[in-house]
């Protein structure tokens, strides 16, 4: 009678139907735990491929900025170098710092490895063609600039002699203008007071001395033209100031293109030979006593100083 029941056949397949319900849960949920198992295994090796990817492009950025720094540095390093030479290739300076610019604002915003590279790789290229002809520059100038020197040691070597020459000559015209000059020899100059007899007496006493003689001997000599000569003395005080019988033009005389003052002078007439000569200076006031010290006196003629002498007064 149980095996004919119905109610309890058809309860054995309701069973049945419910484990194998449980049995797909169980796999429905075994294959998502995988799916979400992968789906963060793929998530993680995506992520380290992704830093990966940026840790090696911010590296090739940091290469490529450091390319861009040294290109640059040693382009401004031959520029410090060659100095104002360096003025004469200013376009394609110019051309180099638009290049530089751009790949550092690539580098700074978007930016592409290969294109950045490229640029990289024709900057360079202009670089180095920049210190090739600077270097050509640099070898022509230094050519000019030896060239420049030896002209110039050429054109001092040529003034060195021209002056030398010029010197000898003068020195040649100088002997030759001495030569034709007169010369006064032996130049002595001494106080003199008068005795009562009318004599001339040396002294060396301010207080007595009634004039001052002057004598030489003017030396022979066939260069100086003969005829009339003017001899001039100028004797000077201790105090510097000139012996004169009167202040004015009248007792002047031409000296190095200037007038000065004399204090006597004398005509002769000079045929080429020796004469002994003596001239005078009379003191205006007799009682008035004279300047204590040293009195120079020099001797002139054809406007050169050709004696000086000196005497002192106590």
């Amino acid at each position: 009678m149980s095996e004919n029941n119905p109610t309890n056949s058809t309860i054995k397949p309701k069973k049945a139907e419910k484990k194998s319900n449980l049995k797909l849960h169980i796999i429905i949920i075994i294959l998502l735990i995988l799916l979400i198992i992968f789906l963060g295994w793929y998530f993680f090796n995506t992520k380290g491929k992704m830093k990966n990817l940026i840790d090696e492009k911010e590296q090739q950025k940091i290469e490529l900025q450091s390319e861009l720094q040294t290109l640059l540095y040693q382009h401004d390093s031959i520029k410090v170098k060659y100095g104002t030479l360096s003025d004469s290739l200013s376009i394609k300076d110019s051309i180099i710092q638009v290049n530089a610019k751009e790949i550092k604002g690539l580098l700074n915003y978007k930016w592409e490895y290969r294109k950045v590279k490229k640029k990289l790789t024709l900057l360079r290229k202009i670089t180095q063609g920049y210190v090739h002809q600077i270097d050509s520059l640099f070898v022509v100038n230094k050519v000019l600039k030896d060239e420049n020197i030896k002209i110039k040691q050429e054109y001092q070597m040529e003034q060195k002699k021209t002056t030398e020459l010029k010197k000898d000559k003068e020195k040649l015209i100088e002997k030759v203008t001495l030569a034709s000059l007169l010369k006064a020899y032996n130049v002595t100059a001494t106080g003199i007071r008068m005795t009562g007899s009318g004599k001339e007496k040396e002294t060396d006493k301010a207080t007595k001395i009634e004039k001052v003689k002057v004598c030489f001997m003017l030396g022979e000599s066939t260069l100086v033209p003969a005829g009339i000569k003017t001899i001039y003395i100028r004797i000077a005080r201790p105090d510097n100031i000139i012996v004169t019988q009167k202040i004015g033009d009248v007792y002047t005389f031409e000296y190095d293109g200037k007038k000065i003052q004399y204090t006597t002078k004398k005509e002769i007439d000079y045929q080429n030979e020796s004469i002994n000569l003596c001239m005078y200076w009379r003191k205006r006031n007799k009682k008035e006593p004279a300047m204590i010290g040293k009195y120079n006196v020099s001797v002139f003629a054809d406007g050169y100083e050709i004696g000086q002498a000196f005497f002192e007064l106590r």
